[in-house]
């Protein structure tokens, strides 16, 4: 409960992490804001072309880890491609459970249809993006997962695994979820799968840029420091008291660190004045500033 007294306000990019992280940290509701991630909508844009479903391709781009579900994928890719011929995979991402992918290609000879392409700058991401019809989600624990939205973006249809705040993330038409299980994973490609003909990666772009924007995410992000910089400051005499409530030997040991976090801070400060440094100037509130140049923009 160490959290309610030091913070005046939080930022969580999903209402699921919003109600988790007051139930954990015992902070006010009123002080925990949900700001959502966004996506560059003009650097993850579909393939001019549209591709044939003739052959249907089903990009994962992951970090090979456990809680990213990579165990997952070893037992539900089989079972994909025994179900659908026609059906490939291209796997981008590196991790421990690489070698757990790479046995299960060797085990079930699905070397002609799953393409491990190891690691991937995140400038490559689109480029592998657009290769495929579908992108697939097996994660365990997500806050929100940005690489829906650059998926979604490219026009790709998601499936993914109904954990945490993914379900928050797309509208129902544009995600297809699942338990994080095997079977209700392949029941959820079948069903994209069916979707497919009915998706325009076009119009599925176009609706992702009404729909996230970094613009939008900086001016909610500037209202909630605003409301942290007009909260009372509290001293270091008056949080003490309450630090020791934390238990009897945990509650010594945060006072510990603090007094020793606060004599650190004073000696920085005595060591290192702020001499000779220009001070940046005020441009006034953030969403001022973007309109003021976006009107700038529409008089040229």
């Amino acid at each position: 409960m160490l959290g309610q007294w030091d913070i005046d306000q939080a930022i969580c990019v999903s209402h699921t992490s919003k109600e988790n992280t007051v139930l954990r940290s015992g902070i006010s509701p009123e002080k925990v804001f949900m700001v959502p991630n966004a996506v560059d909508t003009a650097m993850f844009t579909p393939s001019p072309k549209r591709l044939n479903c003739d052959e249907i391709v089903i990009v994962v781009v992951s970090r090979l880890v456990y809680r990213k579900g990579a165990d997952l994928l070893v037992e539900v890719i089989p079972e994909v491609c025994r179900l659908f011929p026609k059906v490939h995979f291209i796997v981008g991402g590196d991790g421990p459970k690489r070698v757990r992918l790479e046995e299960m290609r060797e085990k079930f000879s699905l070397q002609d249809r799953v393409e491990m392409l190891g690691a991937v700058p995140h400038a490559q991401v689109r480029s592998v993006l657009i290769s495929g019809h579908i992108f697939l989600n097996s994660s365990l624990t997500e806050a929100f997962c940005i690489a829906i939205l650059e998926a979604a973006s490219c026009g790709l249809l998601t499936v993914s695994t109904r954990v945490g705040g993914v379900p928050e993330v797309l509208p129902d038409d544009m995600i297809v979820l699942a338990e994080p299980a095997p079977g209700d994973m392949v029941r959820a490609v079948k069903k994209a799968i069916d979707m497919l003909p009915g998706i325009d990666p076009q119009i599925m772009h176009l609706r992702m840029k009404e729909l996230y924007s970094w613009d939008d995410v900086a001016k909610r992000t500037e209202i909630v420091y605003d409301r942290a910089m007009e909260s009372p400051t509290t001293n270091l005499l008056d949080r003490l008291p309450r630090y020791l409530t934390c238990g009897s030997w945990a509650g010594k040991l945060f006072c510990l660190v603090m007094i020793i976090n606060y004599l650190l801070w004073r000696l920085l400060e005595f060591l290192q004045p702020a001499v000779g440094i220009e001070e940046v100037p005020d441009i006034g509130p953030l969403h001022a500033h973007l309109g003021s140049r976006n009107d700038e923009a529409q008089e040229k």
